[in-house]
């Protein structure tokens, strides 16, 4: 599926083609939830990072989180959160590791999106308490991350999108 999306003050402009359109998958962790996610978690779908057209790119910046890990020392994440310079909207998030994929946040798109069966809710174990998951009872919950990919996913629920 073709997807348009903009920024808030609409500086900055992208497409991308994605297989994966539903937005369903709710992040609650802290990196998320701070920088996209006022509900208590953000929500990013999958998208070929091959097929990513922008314009605007002179309002783009680019955050990369600090994480604290258990023994306590920290390291940059490789995950690349892109956003208006302009406006702060957060527009999609890019990781090296997977070069392939890029994941546009779902308030940045502005083409219709088709509407989920189901919501996962993820890294709930790192939720604030008062970003109480909504959706239906049968929702999956997970307190990290789900077995199985945003590709999985779709398919599993027959929502791969081939245009």
């Amino acid at each position: 599926m073709h997807l348009e999306g903009s920024c808030h003050c609409g500086r900055i402009r992208f497409s991308v083609h994605s297989a994966q359109p539903v937005p369903f998958m709710r992040c609650y962790c802290s990196i998320c939830r701070k920088t996209a996610g006022s509900g208590g978690y953000a929500i990013n779908l999958g998208a070929d990072y091959d097929t990513l057209k922008v314009t605007g790119k002179r309002y783009l910046r680019v955050y990369q989180a600090e994480i604290t890990k258990k023994d306590g020392s920290t390291e940059t994440s490789t995950a690349q959160r892109h956003f208006c310079g302009q406006c702060g909207s957060p527009l999609w998030l890019y990781d090296p590791t997977w070069p392939e994929l890029v994941h546009p946040h779902a308030g940045a798109i502005d083409t219709p999106l088709p509407a989920a069966p189901e919501h996962v809710h993820l890294m709930l174990g790192s939720r604030a308490p008062w970003a109480v998951p909504e959706g239906l009872s049968t929702d999956p919950h997970f307190d990290e991350y789900p077995d199985m990919s945003l590709a999985q996913w779709h398919e599993q629920h027959g929502l791969t999108s081939k245009d």
